[in-house]
């Protein structure tokens, strides 16, 4: 494409006049890890709708301008390569069926789901002529590509061709036979895959329709004893680097309130130490494996239906009551993730995300705001990322995981992976509260990210995500 040469031959003009150094995305054109505190004015904002401005697009290069010029042909091959393999496992190119407007055909139009390999009955199928006048014979086809087709209890006389084939020809001069023979109809996948479709083409004269058939393997349910109180219900999850002052705080308030739930520490400090108390799990990783690497072993060792989240240095009030966060998610059984508050701080997003093109890519930006408030719950929004104070169901945050190669700042890139996959929620007056800041020099040293870390991470996101823009 002229654009993508245009775009190299200024990548390395960039590159060669500044000795080959890294260059940066300015300020005001991506706002690279902003404060995650909201504004007063952002606080004046009440919906999503308020923030959209019509005709949102896409445009420019900026996370190609991270990489490096004699490596930018592989990468993007590479990640052209992998995004086709992505398609081909989701289906995000699955056919648009119409159903047509007047039609004497009766079929189903969606939701027939069979299991590979197996023969199932298709639902619906018939003929209705009312209103036309009598045929001499009636005569129906169907046709598959990805399976075979049958008529059960087919008796001598039946007009049938073309059993266990993928055509499949049906006829009669009786309508009350015919359709008898449709409501035998089977469909069997000849091709083992665990989630796939097949179009079914269906005629009679001139009428002409389609539906599909969702292949789809049968899963095993995963499910959680949930016990008779909370301390069987929720594990508390956190992850610590040099701060057992502020952890062994949240510990002792933790314990005021809940004595006896389970408390999960990942912690990969320089230097570990104990941390003392009953029905604590703490779990020493090799130093300064990061922020999503200590969350991964968290969650991997949860054998509750839920877990909270908190930060090493929030404090259990008064007014922190994990049963009411528990109370929503059983009510609400589809939310997959509930956040609450930190200080009064009820910080909660949208992502508005645009595939874009299968050459660029997309962009992605998070919006202060909301989708909807959800029903029932006055204070509640439905959303897609939260503050980092929320309870999950393990289940739903494992299928999505916390990406290691974050290491020192990592918080929306949870929920940009887990866009589409996770119902999220977040509820006011649902707190926790936070400690003082107590300033650490060799902490601060390795939480900071540094310029050459940030643009690792908008790479990685150009690759990963296949993104061509973003704004956090």
């Amino acid at each position: 494409m002229e654009c993508m040469r245009n775009i190299r031959l200024i990548l390395f003009l960039i590159f060669l006049g500044t000795g080959l150094s890294i260059y940066f995305i300015q300020s005001g054109v991506l706002n690279v890890m902003k404060s995650i505190a909201p504004s007063p004015e952002q606080d004046k904002i009440s919906s999503l709708t308020e923030l959209l401005q019509p005709n949102v697009s896409c445009h420019g290069d900026e996370l190609t301008r991270q990489l490096v010029p004699d490596q930018l042909d592989n990468i993007l091959e590479h990640r052209a390569n992998e995004y086709k393999q992505h398609q081909l496992r989701r289906k995000t190119n699955a056919d648009i069926i119409i159903a047509p407007a007047n039609s004497p055909l009766q079929y189903p139009i969606t939701g027939f789901k069979v299991a590979p390999l197996k023969k199932s009955m298709i639902p619906g199928l018939a003929l209705q002529t009312q209103g036309r006048g009598k045929s001499e014979v009636y005569k129906v086809s169907l046709s598959v590509k990805s399976g075979v087709l049958s008529v059960e209890d087919v008796l001598d006389g039946d007009q049938v061709e073309g059993q266990g084939q993928s055509n499949l020809t049906i006829s009669s001069n009786n309508l009350t036979q015919l359709n008898d023979l449709l409501s035998r109809v089977t469909y069997t996948s000849t091709i083992y895959h665990i989630r796939t479709s097949d179009l079914v083409h269906f005629s009679f004269e001139d009428h002409k329709a389609m539906f599909p058939i969702m292949i789809r393997r049968p899963s095993v349910p995963v499910l959680y004893d949930p016990g008779n109180d909370v301390n069987s219900q929720v594990t508390i999850i956190t992850k610590t680097f040099l701060r057992y002052k502020e952890l062994n705080i949240l510990i002792k308030s933790i314990r005021k309130f809940y004595p006896k739930i389970k408390i999960i520490v990942a912690d990969d400090s320089l230097k570990p130490e104990h941390v003392i108390g009953n029905n604590i799990e703490h779990y020493i990783m090799p130093p300064a494996q990061g922020w999503f690497a200590g969350r991964n072993l968290a969650v991997s060792q949860l054998t509750t239906k839920y877990f909270l989240w908190v930060d090493d240095d929030f404090v259990f009030l008064n007014g922190t009551r994990i049963e009411s966060f528990v109370e929503i998610m059983e009510a609400v059984p589809e939310l997959d993730i509930l956040g609450g508050e930190v200080s009064g701080d009820q910080f909660y997003f949208v992502l508005e995300f645009d595939e874009g093109d299968e050459t660029d890519g997309g962009c992605l930006r998070r919006i202060r705001g909301f989708h909807q408030p959800l029903p029932g719950y006055d204070g509640c929004f439905l959303v897609d990322g939260v503050i980092n104070y929320f309870l999950a169901r393990t289940d739903a945050v494992r299928s999505v995981g916390f990406d290691p190669f974050l290491k020192r700042v990592g918080h929306t890139e949870f929920f940009i992976d887990g866009l589409g996959k996770l119902l999220v929620a977040s509820c006011k007056g649902l707190s926790v509260g936070h400690q003082t800041h107590r300033a650490q020099d060799k902490y601060d040293s390795y939480r900071n990210q540094g310029k050459p870390e940030e643009v690792r991470k908008l790479v990685h996101h150009f690759f990963k995500n296949y993104l061509n823009y973003i704004k956090y």
